[in-house]
């Protein structure tokens, strides 16, 4: 019997809540470094425009929740915006002030605020797949080939069932599963698998298959597929260390695909149209609400790890740029100048609002289907 999917309603409750909450994870990182280094911060915002409800607590802090959802940020004292833009920082501060503004502070106290929003984004995505490994434990099976299709990349390369997988375009593989995730970033690709057979190793050119997912707006993504089964999966119980370990695996899998899948968007192996803007992430979160809570927490998991990874990317306005600023200054002995600074701020919002209409199409696009 098929089951109805999430209202609309659901849907975006359950988007507005994930999305808050991997907000106020990224934003916290900021501010619990901020708060280490004695900076003063003057806002604690999750959403953006017009407060609807807010507190100051004893620290001078802002804490308050605005009417646009998508969103958040952390203001300290002496940014001229909400997005830490130094712009004309007052000249007539006492002691007493500059010692708490963000910008009198060292550059490597500034970029550790910067970085600690990513960074708890990793972290908390981290300690999530350990819980889940913790709980579940994790299927394991051997490099191993067990059967190969008719017809298949595999087949057509020569490999053969007993075949033991050592590595995939120079990857290493330990576990089976590794296999599946190095083959499906390379859709029709002329990869290297080198196995052993016997106990000789031995290497292969191969062409991989492409095989396509599709999802409910009908958007097909095109995947690699070599065309081996393994045999039997052992389910192993993990301790705590055991379970961090796997989750911390996890994490640098994922983050190896998405700098992959980024880089094969840029040169344009991958088509920019596979990217989701909010429409297409909200009925992915309110799909796995209407599921599971164990689904929807695993995805946010994976959004909060997409999270911190974008916005280290070396782009103004995003984390990333103030990183990249941060590194000239530390190379320099000074702070790049304002209007260098302002240029590439602008330049920055332009990219990401290029950004924003090109995944906005891309939902668009895909409801019409």
């Amino acid at each position: 019997m098929e089951t109805e999917g999430p209202g609309l309603l659901f849907t975006i409750a359950a988007f507005i809540g994930g999305f808050s909450i991997l907000v106020f994870i990224h934003e916290w990182g900021h501010f619990a470094m901020a708060r280490l280094f004695g900076i003063k911060v003057d806002t604690f915002s999750i959403g953006m425009g017009k407060e609807l409800i807010g507190r100051t607590d004893k620290n001078g802090t802002r804490w308050k929740i605005s009417v646009l959802p998508l969103g958040g940020y952390v203001k300290f004292f002496g940014d001229a915006s909400a997005a830490s833009n130094p712009g004309d920082i007052p000249s007539d501060l006492s002691p007493e002030e500059r010692a708490v503004c963000f910008h009198f502070k060292p550059v490597w106290q500034r970029a550790l605020v910067v970085f600690a929003g990513p960074a708890i984004n990793l972290i908390a995505a981290a300690l999530v797949f350990s819980a889940f490994f913790f709980s579940y434990g994790v299927g394991v099976a051997e490099p191993v080939v067990s059967s190969v299709a008719e017809n298949s990349a595999a087949a057509e390369a020569g490999l053969q069932p007993g075949d033991r997988i050592v590595s995939i375009n120079g990857e290493t593989v330990d576990r089976f599963s590794d296999i599946g995730g190095v083959v499906r970033l390379y859709p029709g690709a002329d990869v290297s698998v080198t196995i052993d057979r016997g106990g000789v190793r031995e290497s292969f050119d191969v062409t991989l298959g492409i095989a396509y997912m599709e999802d409910r707006f009908g958007n097909k993504y095109p995947y690699g597929q070599l065309g081996i089964t393994s045999g039997q999966m052992t389910r192993v119980e993990l301790g705590v260390l055991g379970a961090l370990y796997e989750g911390g695996r996890q994490t640098v899998a994922m983050t190896d695909t998405i700098f992959t899948t980024i880089g094969q968007m840029i040169i344009g192996l991958r088509s920019v149209k596979e990217l989701g803007g909010p429409a297409r992430i909200a009925s992915m979160v309110g799909e796995a609400a209407h599921v599971s809570i164990e689904n929807f927490v695993w995805l946010l998991a994976l959004l909060s790890l997409n999270l911190g990874i974008l916005n280290l990317l070396p782009i103004p306005v995003l984390d990333g740029g103030h990183l990249l600023f941060y590194a000239f200054e530390a190379i320099k002995g000074s702070p790049l100048s304002k209007k260098a600074q302002e240029a590439g701020f602008v330049a920055g919002f332009a990219l990401m609002l290029i950004f924003m209409l090109l995944v906005t199409l891309n939902d668009l696009q895909s409801m019409a289907l």
